[in-house]
């Protein structure tokens, strides 16, 4: 009777740690990159909220004005690592949630079978200061794809 309980509390424990490091994983991405554009650079940042969330927006400053184009959240839950991105004109308006599917040191992978598009966001680190952000997936029964090649600027 003690052995299985003792079995039950030793992998409880080692699941705890592991969820909540998740989110550490993720830490390189913090701070501020940029995508040089022909229309003008797009932008993106990140900051930590607490330990169980970041928060991110990506924008394009044209002239004195900031066009925000989505807000995102990374947040640690229980169920694992979640992306959780607003975009402006877009699903109403409502957050919609990409479970991380693959977290390892500088790259982060996170999918959403049921959404339009993208099903797919993914962040790789390409150096110190770069990054490669993908969106992926199928629309109107095409394979699609967008990368978009940033480096850090803070």
């Amino acid at each position: 009777m003690i052995l299985p309980a003792a079995f039950s509390l030793a992998v409880f424990c080692a699941w705890i740690p592991r969820q909540v490091n998740d989110i550490k994983k993720a830490e390189w991405l913090l701070g501020t990159w940029e995508n040089k554009t022909p229309r003008g650079s797009v932008y993106e940042t990140w900051e930590k909220v607490n330990e169980a969330e970041f928060a991110g927006k990506s924008f394009m400053v044209k002239e004195k004005d900031t066009l925000v184009f989505e807000t995102i959240r990374l947040v640690q839950e229980e169920g694992g690592l979640f992306y959780i991105p607003v975009v402006k004109n877009q699903n109403q308006g409502l957050p919609v949630r990409f479970q991380a599917k693959e977290i390892a040191e500088g790259t982060l992978v996170f999918e959403n079978q049921g959404h339009d598009f993208p099903q797919v966001i993914s962040y790789t680190k390409t150096g110190a200061d770069s990054l490669t952000a993908e969106i992926s997936g199928t629309r109107n029964g095409q394979e699609r794809r967008q990368m978009f090649q940033m480096k850090k600027i803070k």
